[in-house]
């Protein structure tokens, strides 16, 4: 159930006409890396691609949820493909000739439901959210880059959250290898949306104790992603992510009792691309 729910959203995410105009969920490249270019005379290059994500079923949580959708980037024919590593948001630049780069990013949060783990019995249902908000990359030498993005959450949560990282990023003929350290940050409003325990759902769950956590980092880890050019047109990426939760959000007891301290996602995108003219 959470994952057709999580599907629908995210497919409406890509598929709206600014977004999906505006950025790519997973690759799009570094300032002076070289890109295999589709050979045609047409105006614009367009990037379909078929996206496979497994990952915790919420924040927190030690088992495992699967999903699978669609999205869209284009970008003028001739022009090398950015650099993205595949934890990065969904954004927009506004500068895109420069190793700085700034714009608007956004991402999707899923919620969490009683139908991912009963043991939740009790504990509040927190919905979907989506986090808009504002991201800067730099490039200090072509194969190193450092991110930042700062998010609103709304829907689910209401809170601001910042994700900081930095990736080594190298080509080989067809084969781009990339690996980096992460940094997460939530406010108060976010922890305690995913990771509190208010008095009344600790009564009602009789496993957990009230908790009531700060903000801070809540996390550290790693992305390692490998993509691989098969020819101008197909292409595939693969990736593995860590995250140890930190602070308050590790010390909270639904973590301690019903999940883990260590998340870690897996993903696979298959990507096709061609030439447009309008």
């Amino acid at each position: 159930m959470r994952a057709a729910r999580s599907f629908v959203l995210l497919g409406s995410l890509v598929a709206g006409p600014t977004m999906a105009q505006a950025a790519d969920l997973l690759f799009s490249p570094a300032p002076l890396q070289a890109q295999p270019q589709v050979q045609t005379s047409s105006d614009w290059i367009i990037t379909v691609k078929g996206n496979l994500r497994a990952g915790p079923s919420y924040p927190g949580a030690d088992d495992f949820s699967f999903i699978g959708y669609p999205s869209l980037s284009f970008r003028r024919a001739g022009t090398p493909e950015r650099f993205s590593a595949p934890d990065d948001g969904l954004s927009f630049s506004f500068l895109e000739e420069s190793a700085f780069r700034f714009g608007i990013v956004g991402r999707f949060q899923g919620g969490r439901y009683l139908e991912d783990d009963r043991r939740l019995a009790g504990l509040e249902k927190i919905d979907w959210a989506v986090e808009p908000g504002v991201f800067v990359e730099y490039w200090p030498v072509e194969f190193l880059r450092a991110r930042a993005e700062i998010r609103r959450g709304f829907n689910g949560h209401e809170g601001f959250v910042a994700d900081f990282g930095l990736d080594i990023v190298q080509k080989f003929g067809a084969l781009t290898l990339s690996a980096g350290p992460r940094l997460a940050l939530g406010d108060s409003e976010f922890t305690r949306t995913y990771f509190g325990v208010t008095p009344v759902e600790a009564a009602l769950n009789g496993e957990v104790t009230a908790y009531r956590p700060s903000g801070g980092i809540t996390s550290v880890g790693a992305t390692a992603a490998v993509g691989y050019d098969w020819t101008d047109q197909w292409s595939t990426i693969a990736f593995v992510s860590y995250k140890h939760l930190v602070g308050d959000a590790a010390d909270s007891p639904i973590v301690e009792r019903f999940g883990s301290e260590h998340q870690v996602g897996v993903g696979l995108t298959v990507s096709y691309s061609f030439g447009y003219t309008p």
